[in-house]
């Protein structure tokens, strides 16, 4: 777009039919454009921002490709559409906007005050498994951060089949140099875009963040350990996020080690659902135009296909290994963390084969010494329920020992971590809650408390909240957590195992502890799978 600068700007405050906007300091200008925000307070938002072309038709199943620019001034002032996909009944982070394959959209919050200087720039990854989710959940609004003197992001990326899909006529039309995780490549995408715009929105692009959660958290995982992500990001938040074998497992073309079939394979058969056979261009054809209804085909965080679905796949071109293998030969670990689980964490990766029916099946999976061990550290009495000890034993499996082990390698590896447990529990909850809930620090972290328990929120809750924020905006700008009118995070140690322990009792019995779980994470530790 080569128009004169003066001239559109002249344009964009006075507007096309003529309007006189009340806040010229919402214009701003990017490689693509001129766009408007909305000025609110002291913070300035721009929504709806699109970082790659609509990845409809011909561009479903493709990398994502660069935005074409556009003349005038592109109204940033609502959500744009969050990605296909089926909502399900008790999202703790309910969608705000419409669905639609094209939704390739993020958001940015900024302070209204200008600075002297680039300001620290945070990146957010929304949860809900790969198949769920999106940026306009009110719970992740950024107006907190950005009073904080942080230029936030958050960005939607493609989910379920829309962003991980392989099948045998994608890999024959060889299109992109990566195949099968576009959804992760979208989040690369948006880091690139950030690296190349967020100095117009007063951020620092040597600065980044990247923050997420559960799905988010995963993704990150993959960030830290593909090639196709180095020098995207200086710093990582990562909550709830595993960190050992979290993809499905699978190979985008050749079966893993355990046998299970590559995800061209559940390409062939979704495929197969439609009556489309064959593995050339007629297929790839007849699968791009399946309504986008067809291609979520129902998929959602209560109804996982794992036939015809995978999820996140090992490509051995974006991702080429699980993390854990990554971590564990020495590298994969280049920028300091801050890494953390709830107490009551999502129950997956299970180490049992079928369901245990007594505490002692339970305990067997430890062997004979460390049964006995783990009765102790699980406080096992007679009146301990079978099913609420195998949940702790598949939390702790999937998420509590996970965030411990990346924790170690990032120490081994010579970076910062700081390590975490959420326990804290909202009062309006504490009367039916048994812990900290996955996903529940979410509201903490971002300042808004009000989007998820509204008028309950009491002055406990809030001083939780300020209290959790503050150490995130301090990680955001230092690295490192600390910072006035908080208390001392250390370092994470593993001869200590320390963490912060946000505690139930309130902000007041908040602070570093020796990790109450390390015996029975110890013994998680003994029974994970090597890869």
């Amino acid at each position: 777009m080569k128009k004169n600068r003066i001239y559109m700007l002249a344009l964009a405050i006075v507007g096309l039919s003529g309007h006189v906007y009340a806040h010229e300091d919402t214009i701003v200008e990017i490689k693509d454009g001129l766009m408007q925000g909305v000025h609110n307070g002291s913070v300035i938002s721009y929504k709806g921002i699109p970082y790659a072309q609509p990845p409809v038709g011909d561009l479903r199943w493709r990398a994502p490709q660069p935005v074409n620019a556009w003349d005038g001034v592109l109204q940033a002032k609502d959500y744009g559409s969050d990605c296909m996909q089926v909502p399900f009944p008790g999202d703790a982070a309910p969608l705000n906007g419409k669905l639609s394959e094209d939704c390739l959209f993020l958001n940015v919050w900024q302070p209204a005050e200008p600075s002297r200087t680039l300001r620290p720039v945070m990146v957010w990854i929304h949860g809900g498994g790969f198949v769920n989710g999106g940026s306009s959940a009110a719970n992740y609004d950024g107006t907190s951060f950005a009073k904080n003197g942080i230029v936030m992001v958050s960005i939607n990326y493609r989910l379920g089949r829309f962003g991980f899909f392989a099948h045998p006529a994608l890999t024959a039309a060889n299109e992109d140099p990566a195949l099968g995780n576009y959804g992760l490549m979208d989040q690369i995408a948006a880091l690139q875009w950030v690296k190349e715009n967020i100095a117009s929105f007063g951020g620092d692009p040597n600065q980044v963040t990247v923050v997420g959660e559960s799905a988010g958290g995963l993704s990150i995982h993959a960030l830290l350990t593909s090639p196709m992500a180095e020098n995207l990001f200086e710093r990582a938040i990562i909550q709830s996020g595993a960190g050992r074998r979290h993809f499905s497992g699978r190979y985008l073309s050749h079966e893993n080690t355990s046998g299970e079939a590559s995800a061209e394979t559940a390409g062939l058969l979704f495929a197969q659902k439609f009556h489309i056979e064959g593995q050339g261009q007629t297929a790839l054809d007849a699968l791009r135009a399946l309504p986008a209804e067809d291609v979520v085909d129902g998929l959602s965080m209560m109804n996982l296909d794992g036939v015809t679905y995978t999820g996140p796949m090992i490509d051995e071109t974006l991702t080429t290994a699980h993390p854990q293998n990554i971590y564990n030969s020495g590298s994969g670990v280049s920028v300091p963390l801050l890494v953390g689980a709830t107490t009551s964490e999502i129950p997956v990766s299970s180490p049992f084969t079928k369901w245990p029916e007594t505490i002692e099946e339970a305990l067997a999976i430890f062997g004979p010494v460390g049964s006995k061990i783990a009765k102790y550290a699980y406080g096992v009495t007679q009146e301990t329920s079978v099913t609420d000890l195998v949940l702790d034993i598949i939390r702790d499996t999937g998420m509590v020992e996970p965030a411990r082990f990346v924790m170690k390698a990032a120490e081994a590896q010579g970076q910062p971590v700081y390590g975490y447990r959420f326990a804290y529990v909202a009062d309006v909850l504490k009367p039916t809650s048994k812990g900290a809930a996955h996903a529940s620090e979410i509201v903490y972290a971002f300042n808004t408390l009000q989007a998820q328990y509204h008028d309950a929120v009491t002055e406990a809750d809030q001083a939780m909240a300020e209290r959790v924020h503050q150490y995130w905006v301090n990680f955001i700008r230092y690295g490192n957590p600390n910072g006035l009118g908080v208390s001392h995070w250390s370092r994470y140690r593993g001869w200590a195992d320390n963490l912060m322990m946000f505690s139930n009792q309130g902000v007041e019995q908040s602070g570093m502890v020796f990790d109450p779980w390390k015996v029975r994470l110890t013994l998680i530790e003994s029974i994970q799978p090597p890869l």
